[in-house]
């Protein structure tokens, strides 16, 4: 019989908080949220935040409950979009950060680094599969996407990329080439290379036809698609295309932004198809909701960029800062400490059944705490995430057509408050 999860994970010492259920106090939003979006709508970008009728400002968290600038409790079935895999406040990495700041709140990464700096390295090195051991650091998951495109061609001299319809890598000019939603790419096509080749996600033999056809340095793939619609790859189909990169001399590079770091269950997605890649990227849980990336690669590939000379081709100013890097190192002590790999498992197995009784098998898809629930249509699930809002949990969307239940929380969240979530998320699906 199946060991069951912790109900609870408690943060050690002092000041531990548990998740609560939600506790409302105005109308969503409240007057004060209301007043902040007025003001930010007179100094930021308009595209930048959405100014809709459900708008909140955030003003604290703890744990996987986030608090308004109203006085509003919600459950953060997200975990800020997989980022805060250990809840908000998280006392420890408060006190990583805080003690690190207090030393040293900046160092020259790519010149003088900090120590911390090469502890993670080591502690990535040991924590991930194979022979992964060599990484560069950034600050986002994007960043992290760039790092792997610019070692693909230097590695291999060939700029061609094989993606997938409904991948996301980022943002930036670099990574916003291989994702391959319209909407991101379409108003930025003059300034994109066009050196990626996008084929079904799940077809072999259209990776292999791109492949065959040359000049094709890399495969990058999610082993689940996040922002495509929490979708898995499908079974065998990274041991393919592992395969498929070996035959043609390209590299394998999986963007493990949003699995990677224990969401799934494993420190890497891929592990439980038994798949190395060459390269991978990592962001999000990395940090347990503050802002750290990292590319990680196989020694002998890393090594072909060559020696530094005292310039370095691919670097930025807050490269492996302190503050970040002490954070980073710290959450992953409290993952391997607090066992969250199984737990993640293990809950995310339950969440698993729940969901398909309340939605219907065929609806759910996903691995570990990484879960969707596929909706009849975008209409429905935006009043779902609406309504579900205005009762205090926080859920939003994926996929295309906008039609998915994304259920990424905080691999410590209360059993019993996600099991409260879903049944709320499900009673309003009825309705």
């Amino acid at each position: 019989m199946r060991a069951r999860p912790p109900e609870l994970v408690r943060c050690p010492g002092p000041g531990s908080v548990k998740t609560e259920l939600p506790d409302l106090r105005t109308e969503i939003p409240g007057p004060r949220s209301r007043a902040l979006s007025e003001r930010l709508a007179r100094v930021e970008c308009p595209e930048v935040t959405f100014q809709g009728d459900s708008m909140i400002f955030w003003e604290r968290g703890a744990a996987s409950n986030i608090f308004d600038v109203d006085g509003n409790r919600y459950v953060d079935l997200l975990a800020g979009f997989g980022a805060a895999s250990l809840g908000y406040a998280h006392p420890e990495l408060s006190e990583a950060a805080a003690r690190q700041a207090e030393t040293l709140q900046h160092a020259m990464g790519d010149v003088y680094p900090a120590r911390v700096k090469l502890e993670l390295l080591e502690a990535l090195d040991r924590i991930l599969p194979g022979d992964l051991g060599y990484a560069i650091l950034s600050q986002s998951g994007s960043d992290a996407v760039e790092s792997a495109i610019k070692t693909a061609l230097r590695v291999t001299g060939r700029a061609r990329i094989v993606a997938f319809e409904g991948g996301y890598h980022g943002l930036g000019l670099g990574a916003l080439d291989t994702t391959h939603r319209a909407f991101f790419r379409d108003p930025f096509a003059a300034r994109l290379p066009r050196t990626t080749q996008f084929v079904a996600y799940g077809d072999a033999a259209a990776v292999r036809q791109a492949l065959a056809a040359g000049e094709v340095g890399a495969i990058l793939v999610e082993p689940i698609q996040g922002r495509g619609g929490i979708r898995p790859a499908p079974e065998g189909f990274l041991a393919e295309l592992r395969a498929l990169a070996d035959e043609y001399g390209a590299l394998l590079i999986a963007d493990e932004v949003y699995t990677g770091m224990g969401r799934t269950g494993d420190w890497l997605a891929c592990s439980a198809h038994g798949v190395l890649p060459d390269l991978v990227a990592l962001g999000k849980g990395l940090g347990g909701g503050f802002p750290i990336s990292a590319l990680a690669g196989r020694a002998e590939l890393m090594k072909q960029w060559g020696a530094s000379s005292g310039e370095a081709l691919h670097t930025s100013t807050h490269l492996g800062n302190p503050v970040m890097c002490a954070v980073a190192l710290r959450t992953l002590e409290i993952i391997e400490r607090d066992q969250l790999l199984e737990r993640a498992r293990g809950l995310g197995s339950e969440l698993r059944q729940r969901l398909e009784h309340a939605f219907g098998p065929e609806c759910v898809r996903g691995s570990g705490l990484m879960l969707g629930a596929e909706l009849p249509d975008a209409a429905r699930a935006e009043r779902v995430v609406t309504e579900a809002l205005r009762e205090g949990w926080i859920v939003l969307c994926e996929g295309e057509r906008g039609c998915v239940l994304a259920l990424t929380p905080p691999l410590v969240i209360a059993e019993k408050v996600l099991w409260s979530g879903v049944d709320t998320l499900a009673r309003i699906a009825r309705t």
